[in-house]
């Protein structure tokens, strides 16, 4: 993903060498433009659902973080073309195993599946996370995911209804 092409903001031919790795942030992009990026991201990859909640619980004490992840995490280094979303949920699952952030991890478990991860290929990250993050923590990862599968595979079934067939896990 390379960003959004901002018409007019450059003559052809006179673009900047590199400027076009940096996704959204652009040497010319406005604050506004870098927000709404990230705010793009972060509904395709978190859910319009998670996303409106999250705006929806904000308040005059929490409304600048949310800007900020917005603008910085999601619009900053999301929108980034030099990895996957993919090898972004990996390290980022990673990184919240490392932390032990539990309930982070469950949003970025859906996050990953979302992305294109498999079960299979999140449950090899948290196998790698046993190496590299503990065996403990690990060991909670596990089970922060089998509830997130579980959770998911129960919405599936009650949004198919009584004659659907199953889906396989991967």
């Amino acid at each position: 993903m390379s960003g959004p092409e901002r018409p007019g903001t450059e003559r052809p031919g006179t673009e900047r060498p590199g400027t076009e790795r940096h996704g959204v942030v652009q040497p010319h992009a406005t604050s506004q433009e870098i927000y709404d990026g990230g705010m793009v991201v972060r509904r395709e990859v978190l859910g319009a659902a998670h996303v409106d909640r999250a705006n929806a619980n904000k308040d005059s004490f929490t409304e600048d973080f949310q800007d900020m992840i917005t603008r910085i995490a999601w619009g900053g280094i999301w929108t980034r073309p030099g990895l996957t979303r993919q090898m972004r949920s990996a390290v980022t699952i990673t990184a919240m195993v490392a932390h032990g952030h539990w309930e982070e991890l469950a949003m970025h478990i859906r996050a990953a599946i979302t992305n294109g991860l498999s079960r299979d290929e999140i449950k090899e990250i948290l196998l790698q996370t046993a190496i590299y993050c503990g065996v403990p923590s690990a060991n909670t990862a596990f089970k922060t995911a089998q509830q997130v599968f579980q959770q998911m595979d129960n919405a599936a079934k009650a949004n198919a209804g009584p004659d659907a067939t199953p889906t396989p896990p991967n």
